[in-house]
């Protein structure tokens, strides 16, 4: 299997993230530069387990790297 289609089918098989995890969500999506350490510790104190937070943070990431490069390859071809 191609390694982006790869990407695009583990993203696509991620369970939804749970509503706690939005606004996180958005920040890795957005400016993942600022994630620091409390976001981390906050959803912790919500419930979520670290595996949970590093596979959601993982896909949200991979996702939007996948939508950057859709949208090079739109202003390449």
């Amino acid at each position: 299997m191609d390694p982006i289609a790869e990407l695009r089918h583990i993203v696509a098989a991620t369970p939804p993230a749970p509503a706690a995890m939005a606004g996180y969500l958005e920040k890795v999506h957005e400016r993942a530069y600022a994630v620091t350490d409390a976001d981390v510790e906050a959803l912790k104190a919500a419930g979520l387990s670290e595996d949970e937070i590093f596979e959601q943070t993982v896909a949200a990431a991979v996702a939007e790297g996948l939508r950057r490069l859709d949208r090079a390859n739109e202003v390449i071809v």
